[in-house]
């Protein structure tokens, strides 16, 4: 069951993207979403906190596929 989860979840990101992408308007992607959730723009905390979550996720996400620990 997961799988079919996962993938309808993939897809459904996949296709809001799209859209997102093809509408050409501001702040409907994934990426301007987190920008101003962060305020990456405006802000070194929120440069800096995204940073670490983003380091700190991607490093354990490493590890955990490779070492199918949690």
């Amino acid at each position: 069951m997961w799988p079919y989860i996962w993938s309808a979840w993939t897809i459904a990101f996949a296709v809001a993207e799209g859209i997102a992408l093809a509408n050409k308007k501001d702040d409907d992607t994934l990426s301007e979403t987190t920008r101003r959730l962060f305020r990456t723009r405006t802000s070194k905390a929120g440069r800096a906190v995204f940073a670490a979550g983003w380091i700190g996720f991607s490093g354990w996400f490493l590890i955990h596929i490779l070492t199918e620990t949690m």
